[in-house]
């Protein structure tokens, strides 16, 4: 597994081994990594084209293969969001491999469960949930909810097949990749509603 474009092109990333049955690591393949973030870049998302200058959140960051993809294509920063010891432990990891440790924050949290953020929103969201579970949508519905995401932010889900956006949501593009579906969205503004009794951490 390799950093597949960007300043980091070519650099070899942390070896995820078998992690173990809790960690549930299925790293984005580089081939899926390559045409997602072409894709990003040609596919007239916004000006300068994301990840550029990009607020990140990983959700299920697993490796952080996604995040740190971002970070290398010039994304200003990002959170990595995993509630598994292995895949924090592998973020960490790649983070001191590119240099990138004062660039990134890892937040031990069920991404399905993630509170009010109290900081500034994301403007561009990767989410790539075990398949087939439903977490997914539930972790779009709590972003959603606790403001975790900006006016018009992109959102990229991986799936095992293409999502049907949420009703706050717009569709913007889906992609198939062998086993692995992108779906695109597009945030619409929302307010901070209904957040009585939500936990935050961060």
């Amino acid at each position: 597994m390799r950093i597949v474009g960007g300043r980091f092109r070519g650099t070899k990333l942390a070896d995820p081994g078998p992690g173990d049955p809790a960690s549930r690591l299925r790293p984005s393949t580089d081939r899926v990594r390559e045409a997602l973030f072409n894709l990003l870049a040609h596919g007239g998302y916004g000006t300068p084209p994301p990840p550029e200058g990009a607020r990140l959140l990983d959700l299920f960051a697993g490796t952080g293969a996604l995040g740190f993809e971002a970070l290398s294509r010039g994304a200003a920063a990002a959170v990595f969001v995993d509630d598994g010891a292995v895949a924090r432990g592998l973020i960490r990891r790649n983070a001191e491999i590119l240099g990138l440790t004062g660039q990134v924050k890892i937040w031990r949290r069920d991404a399905t469960r993630l509170g009010l953020c109290r900081g500034a929103p994301f403007d561009l969201v990767f989410l790539d949930p075990p398949y087939a579970q439903g977490l997914g949508a539930a972790a779009l519905a709590s972003a959603h909810a606790g403001g975790w995401l900006a006016p018009n932010a992109l959102i990229v889900w991986e799936e095992a097949r293409v999502q049907d956006p949420p009703p706050w949501a717009d569709p913007l593009d889906q992609r198939r990749y062998g086993q692995t579906a992108i779906t695109l969205l597009r945030a619409r503004a929302g307010p901070r509603l209904g957040l009585t009794g939500l936990s935050s951490r961060n």
